[in-house]
């Protein structure tokens, strides 16, 4: 599985048709980064921008970070040249826009050879639709595309996101349950630190690998709020040492902070060390 092993906290949306912000994003402390030739390229520019972003890819330069390309739904004039192009330009993964149903991802598969496929989670059909989409073969992941998706709802903005809470959960579990990475969609406001902070640990408690974002400011809060805390990795620590002890003394379980550790408990502890070395990794290179 993609992600068990490699960290996706921040997810940077980038438009291909912009050379200098494709030159930064080398040197940003992000996990993943979003080619974007769909919303983010005007029309008269979808051409240029998939030769640009070609270019980009081909200098290479962006380390260890997953590189994904966002193309155009195949329906409309530049998804098709988008996604044959795709499977040329040395990403990670190809991602596509508002997937209602797993036949779409079929038909990208049949452009983009043995890429990875991602799909964007933005419609109420999608939602609907996420298990099978999730199911799909060459799925690799989803992206949660929630200004779409409120737009489609005719719902009112809440900092608590209430409206979406359905949505994000049928996706949740979806991914989930077929093994494939999952992350929220963006916060809009990228000057609002505090607003960006709380929405990050909500999806953070839902389950979300990361968080996709709009702005390089907006890296540090993302890559903060979805990483383990020291206090995590401590407690651990503890969890394992504590649960190895009961075990060579025969016992079942072990109690650590009043609170009892079992298998399962132990089993997230790996996770969380495992998370935070795969950072640490990361980071590294």
């Amino acid at each position: 599985m993609l992600h068990a092993n490699r960290p996706l906290r921040s997810v940077l949306y980038l438009p291909a048709s912009n050379a200098r912000a494709l030159v930064k994003a080398r040197s940003l402390e992000v996990d993943a980064i979003i080619f974007d030739l769909e919303d983010a390229v005007a029309p008269d520019e979808k051409a240029g921008a998939r030769n640009t972003l070609a270019q980009a890819l081909d200098e290479g330069g962006y380390g260890a970070r997953l590189k994904i390309v966002r193309v155009n739904a195949l329906d409309t004039p530049w998804g098709v040249a988008d996604a044959k192009s795709a499977a040329d330009m040395g990403a990670d993964a190809v991602l596509l826009p508002k997937v209602d149903g797993p036949a779409q991802l079929d038909a990208l598969a049949a452009l983009t050879g043995d890429l990875p496929l991602w799909a964007m989670m933005e419609t109420p059909l999608g939602m609907l639709n996420a298990a099978a989409i999730a199911a799909h073969g060459r799925c690799a992941g989803l992206v949660m595309g929630t200004n779409d998706l409120a737009k489609d709802m005719g719902t009112r903005f809440r900092p608590d996101r209430l409206p979406m809470m359905a949505g994000l959960g049928l996706c949740l579990l979806a991914a989930k349950a077929h093994g494939v990475a999952i992350v929220d969609g963006v916060y809009n406001a990228f000057k609002d630190d505090e607003g960006l902070k709380a929405e990050c640990e909500q999806g953070r408690d839902m389950g979300f690998d990361g968080k996709t974002l709009i702005h390089p400011a907006q890296v540090a809060i993302a890559n903060a709020a979805f990483a383990p805390t020291e206090e995590e990795v401590e407690l651990a620590r503890r969890q394992i040492d504590a649960y190895e002890a009961a075990i060579a003394e025969g016992q079942a379980v072990a109690v650590v902070d009043n609170r009892i550790v079992e298998n399962l408990h132990v089993a997230t502890a790996r996770e969380t060390l495992a998370k935070r070395d795969a950072i640490a990794t990361l980071n590294a290179r």
